[in-house]
């Protein structure tokens, strides 16, 4: 029997250089999608998926993202005063509960594989979720709730997977695939951003994983690996024909909320799929046509 997933690990102290003046006060986590921040997405995510502990991985100037949760008791008290109600759900139905969330520092940029080892005293010795919260995924049920459902039949490790263009596949974790029957892809290998001459398949890793706890033992380790970093997808590989290793092609959509494009395509996306703003947007969208 399978243990459940009750961990996730929030990996949050990239710099975001790319999103340049706007992160320099501002945690790039932060940033809105409509009138919600990324991480915030990802948590609510990761609770519909039956996550009970919530780690985040934090660097220097990431202050905000602690104060986002937790209680802002003036504010609260204002909005009930005024019987604002609907807001103040907005800023208290979605927060877990107190002593469910721990914060751990990365104190250097060493990688994603860094940032989670960083998380180990806290994860033990079980099976654990990590979220990218640059990468915003839109669907029902959420992408992390398809892997657990998943992980219950398969075990080991579960990753979240689209196909890629092939000129990309220099920009992901790409699965080398052992058997697919177009939903579940299992691996016999995986490398971390191959050139595309040399890519095994286009099936690409996307910012969800369910990883078994041996991946932490190769992390012990500390090798460095493509650009000098510590990288989770080597760790994984080294897992691979010990425990199983599948590729998921959930359903909904991925925005790589990591890029000014993707950024804006997610905003565009989460407004129209609401009902209090689909018939603006769609008004205001015909103006630059």
């Amino acid at each position: 029997m399978t243990q459940r997933v009750r961990k996730a690990v929030f990996p949050v102290a990239g710099l975001g250089t790319r999103f340049l003046p706007a992160t320099k006060a501002m945690p790039k986590e932060m940033l809105p999608i409509v009138d919600k921040p990324l991480i915030q997405y990802a948590v609510e995510e990761a609770r519909e998926a039956g996550i009970e502990e919530f780690i985040f991985v934090t660097g220097r100037a990431k202050t905000a993202i602690e104060d986002h949760f937790d209680h802002s008791f003036e504010l609260e008290q204002t909005l009930r005063e005024r019987g604002k109600t609907e807001a103040l759900n907005s800023v208290t139905n979605w927060m877990p509960s107190p002593g469910h969330i721990s914060y751990t520092r990365q104190q250097r940029p060493l990688g994603l594989g860094h940032a989670v080892w960083c998380a180990r005293n806290f994860i033990g010795d079980e099976p654990f979720a990590v979220l990218l919260a640059d990468d915003l995924m839109q669907g029902q049920p959420g992408c992390l709730k398809q892997m657990v459902d998943a992980f219950e039949q398969v075990g080991g490790n579960v990753v979240a997977v689209e196909d890629v263009p092939r000129d990309q596949t220099n920009r992901y974790g790409i699965l080398n695939v052992k058997s697919d029957d177009g939903r579940l892809a299992e691996a016999r290998g995986l490398v971390e951003k191959p050139d595309p001459a040399v890519a095994p398949s286009t099936l690409s890793i996307v910012g969800r994983y369910i990883l078994h706890p041996s991946v932490l033992d190769h992390l012990d380790r500390q090798e460095a690996g493509i650009g000098g970093e510590i990288q989770l997808t080597d760790s994984m590989a080294m897992t691979i024909g010990k425990v199983p290793f599948h590729g998921l092609r959930f359903t909904g959509r991925r925005f790589d909320c990591g890029s000014k494009v993707g950024f804006l395509e997610a905003n565009l996306a989460f407004a129209l799929d609401r009902d209090d703003l689909r018939d603006r947007m769609r008004a205001l969208l015909d103006t630059y046509t």
